[in-house]
């Protein structure tokens, strides 16, 4: 079959892999329909994942048609149409009990033995290198999704393709910030980042009650999909002091919530260069941190990828800021986000903004990680 795979640092291209096959009973072989790019794929194409190996296929976020099942696969049959929750958990260890799915003990193969700053903690994924606990991804004709029960999710006959597809990860993602938020009715909520997962945030937390949703970014049509689909008001950061602005709609406070769902850009210190240590320097975060009112929550979605220097921790302890992370969302509210897409309460087709053939998907990529042609998801059918 035809996958989009990782070559080298900045290079991608479409080989002839062999075709899945079922390896335990509770496996499925989903043909794909849809995949997208996501923003935790860059620090791969950028080769910064050191047990990223040549030939590892990408792609975290798709949807397809189930074509074989296990013999222990209860809740689907051929024909089902799934979206595939981007984590892989087993559905009965301590985590998955409680509905943390991305710690899933159980859901990474092949972990390796290294550096102990370079292995994972959370669970399993498509599109991650294999000696990370990851699984071939969906950029793919066929994928094979382990525990399917657990992880796949039947799509309502009223919900299409390009909406549905973002169930995967965007949408959850998107409400697991607004869940660690504590967002509450009558909140003032803050989001750095107007990509999909910034959207699909400020959009969760005005189902979620908040009174007011402001989006902080420089792209001005992402700003514009930001106040059109997540009825949120924007700050273009680069005309405006965002941190004054923020207070002056807050009643003075700053905003009870604050997300950051931006990549964080990697840079060096001269510290760093002479330790030869790779280091992110997170400045959504710091901003996030300062504005957020005494007592309130900061949220780090995905991004950071090891340590982080010059870190503003005496803020957080003096305004006695909570701080929250996550790589990946749960599964547990994939069902829900489901039903609120049938019921036209979650749209999120109008990220699709470049549908491509599989055999694009260099291209794809190339115009996502630019930024480029207003690009915010490009979506390739294979």
């Amino acid at each position: 079959m035809r996958a989009l795979c990782w070559v080298a640092a900045d290079e991608l291209a479409v080989r002839e892999v062999p075709d899945p096959e079922l390896r335990n009973e509770r496996d499925v072989i989903v043909r794909v329909r849809r995949s997208a790019t996501s923003g935790v794929d860059l620090p791969l194409l950028a080769g910064r994942d050191p047990l990223l190996r040549a030939g590892d296929v990408l792609g975290t976020e798709f949807l397809g048609e189930v074509v074989e099942t296990g013999p222990a696969v209860r809740r689907h049959r051929i024909g089902d149409r799934v979206v595939v929750g981007a984590s892989v958990a087993c559905g009965g260890c301590w985590y998955c009990r409680r509905g943390r799915h991305s710690c899933c003990d159980n859901g990474g193969a092949d972990v390796a033995s290294v550096d102990p700053d370079l292995v994972r903690s959370d669970a399993g994924c498509f599109g991650r290198p294999r000696a990370a606990g990851g699984f071939a991804g969906g950029h793919a004709e066929y994928v094979r999704v382990p525990y399917a029960d657990v992880g796949a999710f039947r799509v309502p006959d009223a919900v299409g393709d390009d909406r549905a597809l973002f169930a995967a990860d965007a949408a959850p993602t998107g409400w697991l910030a607004a869940e660690l938020g504590e967002v509450r009715s009558g909140d003032v909520v803050a989001v750095w980042g107007a990509g999909a997962v910034g959207q699909l945030t400020a959009r969760a937390a005005t189902l979620r009650g908040a009174a007011r949703v402001l989006v902080v970014d420089r792209h001005a049509d992402r700003l514009r999909m930001a106040e059109r689909h997540a009825g949120a008001e924007t700050l273009d950061y680069r005309s405006t002091d965002v941190a004054a602005e923020l207070r002056e709609r807050s009643g003075g406070r700053g905003p009870d919530v604050c997300v950051v769902a931006v990549g964080v850009p990697p840079t060096r210190s001269v510290a760093d260069r002479l330790t030869g240590r790779d280091v992110d320097r997170p400045d959504a975060v710091r901003e996030a941190v300062h504005a957020c009112r005494k007592d309130g929550v900061v949220v780090v979605l995905g991004g950071a990828q090891g340590h982080v220097d010059a870190f503003a921790l005496g803020a957080v302890t003096d305004k006695r800021l909570t701080l929250r992370g996550s790589r990946r969302p749960d599964l547990r509210d994939v069902p829900m986000l489901l039903h609120r897409m049938a019921r036209d309460e979650l749209r999120t087709e109008h990220l699709a903004t470049h549908r491509l053939p599989l055999e694009d998907g260099p291209r794809g990529y190339a115009l996502f990680a630019d930024r480029a042609d207003g690009c915010v998801r490009a979506v390739f059918t294979p």
